[in-house]
């Protein structure tokens, strides 16, 4: 076993405690040089675990596939392990810690038996930032490894800053049999701990993600009053060269990364606004000196959903992807290249598929489902560095100013493009009640309405209820609060198809929003749900869309927001006594607002 390059007693003790249960070969630390991730990209070659792609056309990138079985999080499996239930919340999966530890000991006995454990000290947030945490991960898979080297910043660096005796959050993570059966991943809030075990997709064993960046995350943020969301943040430059920051929320569907790092539309191109991506997917944020509210991404890459991302969808993240990336689950194409459904170009004749068998258009299963060239969850990880928008803030150690907070859902009728609400405590609320309708690519029935409050639900580490009483005492300790806001893009005619074009247009949207948030605009339509804009406020130049369409994306309909306020009322419920009694306030408000 190799000797520790640390003199921090409690994780040398930590180390070799799980190494003893464990029982790998070898220990290896991560020191986060190019000469080791060269030496393990090599291994992981030679071990089946990579294949490399065509150097040529997409230098230093690389594809995995991950058990059939294993594709995406199991939501099922991953449990808040604290020692009252009620902490967990009805939002959780939750199982006390004794039993948790038991039943996660038995699987990681002896799991890594002739495998190597490999060390990565990792800090989520840039190295020595005020915000940042800092975790260690034990891994016997050299994915795992090569993920967190593009996700987070990991090496002798954090190793420095942990010092002697700095505090850790300890993530073990074993592929073990990669059996189903015996997969789990286990959160210790209060532990400051993570287990994972049985699974090898990037969502379950990354644990500086979801895992660490929002479940852990969000417990030791209300503890420590902060704020650590689901949330893009980007910067708008406006054409007098002042940067305004939005961070905002959406389920997944939405949208959310190729909003982050959106192109202006040819017909506000001559304004002069640029787009500068800060992260597409976590917020961590705290209230300043200053009394505003600043945020950091605590990630350093990217980890994205491959099919559906083109040119047109997204052309900043086609460009990002073009070198130094991971693919996982996408299809190989002969050339040594890969594709996904809704790429660009055209649909390869032949190539390999996820599972890795032989695949061709137009094959169809046993029940006649066209057979996928890559999974529906295939994804890619690549640096921000690699994107052409990325912000220059990106190492920031003091973060980026919030002027605006974006909460959005896929709603085919029911709520305007935008709205802005009346006060903080009225956008908590529009928060704790946001919903979408689910996708195909979703499990659950097509058009089903599935609430997910702040885009949290799977990720709050601890009851919700006491979540939103987090969000509604940071707005007090606020000088000056973000405004909040609801987008919708998603609006549809009666035959179905989309009243907005979307993509790089909701820039036109995103203008006004800021407009507001600097007080460049004069009023707005007050309506029972909130501020709409007057239709005039929108700047349309270039955008031709057929005549009374932003009227339509506009409109209220109370008798639709009064049947959606009897759903909101039975999502609220499951929290009994924990729901503050402010959201009652606003939901009775509301009624009222619609009732006249």
């Amino acid at each position: 076993m190799t000797k520790s390059p640390t003199h921090h007693k409690k994780l040398i003790a930590w180390v070799n405690k799980m190494a003893r249960m464990c029982q790998p070969e070898e220990i290896v630390w991560i020191d986060g040089s190019v000469e080791q991730k060269r030496k393990l990209e090599e291994e992981a070659v030679a071990g089946g675990e990579l294949i490399p792609l065509n150097q040529d056309l997409q230098p230093d990138s690389f594809l995995h596939r991950t058990s059939p079985d294993d594709v995406a999080r199991t939501e099922h499996l991953t449990f808040i392990c604290t020692k009252k239930k009620h902490d967990a919340g009805p939002n959780n999966n939750w199982m006390s810690p004794q039993s948790a530890y038991r039943k996660a000991r038995i699987i990681f006995k002896g799991a890594m038996k002739g495998r190597v454990m490999y060390v990565i000290p990792f800090s989520m947030g840039p190295v020595g930032s005020p915000f940042s945490k800092i975790g260690v991960e034990l891994t016997d898979s050299r994915y795992v490894v090569l993920n967190m080297l593009i996700m987070t910043r990991a090496g002798e660096a954090v190793l420095k800053q942990l010092g002697v005796d700095e505090e850790f959050t300890k993530c073990l993570h074993s592929k073990a049999q990669l059996d189903i059966n015996k997969r789990l991943i286990l959160h210790f809030p209060q532990d400051n701990t993570i287990w994972s075990v049985g699974s090898g997709y990037g969502g379950n064993v990354l644990l500086g993600k979801k895992c660490l960046s929002l479940r852990i995350a969000s417990y030791i943020a209300r503890r420590e009053r902060w704020m650590a969301e689901h949330m893009l943040i980007m910067g708008v430059e406006e054409p007098n060269g002042q940067i305004k920051y939005v961070a905002a929320a959406f389920p997944s569907a939405c949208g959310k990364t190729n909003l982050a790092m959106l192109i202006p539309p040819e017909g506000l191109k001559k304004k002069g606004y640029r787009i500068w991506t800060v992260g597409d997917d976590i917020s961590w944020m705290r209230v300043d000196t200053d009394g505003a509210l600043w945020a950091i991404n605590p990630e350093a890459g990217f980890f994205g959903v491959a099919p559906g991302t083109n040119s047109k969808s997204n052309a900043n993240m086609v460009e990002t992807i073009k070198k130094n990336t991971i693919f996982t689950n996408v299809l190989l194409k002969p050339d040594g290249t890969v594709w996904w459904e809704g790429a660009d170009g055209e649909v390869p004749r032949q190539g390999i598929d996820w599972r890795g068998e032989a695949w061709e258009p137009g094959r169809a299963d046993t029940n006649g489902k066209p057979v996928l060239g890559a999974h529906p969850n295939s994804r890619f990880t690549v640096p921000i560095a690699n994107c052409p928008s990325a912000s220059f803030r990106l190492e920031q150690h003091h973060g980026v100013p919030i002027s605006a907070i974006v909460f959005g859902g896929r709603r085919a009728h029911l709520a305007p493009i935008v709205y802005e609400s009346f006060n903080w405590q009225h956008g908590v609320f529009i928060g704790s009640a946001m919903a979408s309708e689910l996708t195909a690519a979703q499990v659950g029935k097509l058009g089903q309405v599935r609430r997910d409050p702040m885009a949290m639900l799977p990720f709050c580490g601890y009851n919700m209820a006491h979540y939103f009483r987090h969000w509604l005492d940071m707005g007090k300790r606020m000088a000056k609060q973000p405004r909040i806001f609801h987008v919708n893009w998603f609006r549809t005619d009666p035959h179905g198809k989309f009243l907005w074009p979307g993509f790089g247009e909701n820039l036109r949207i995103l203008e006004w929003i800021l407009d507001r948030c600097n007080n460049k605009i004069e009023g707005a339509v007050e309506t029972p749900i909130g501020f709409l804009p007057k239709a005039g406020d929108i700047d349309m130049t270039g955008l031709d869309l057929p005549h009374g369409t932003l009227e339509k994306l506009l409109t209220i309909n109370n008798e639709e927001w009064l049947e959606e306020l009897k759903k909101i009322k039975e999502f609220f419920k499951q929290f009994k006594k924990d729901l503050p009694e402010e959201l009652w306030r606003e939901y009775e408000s509301l009624k009222e607002r619609l009732e006249k």
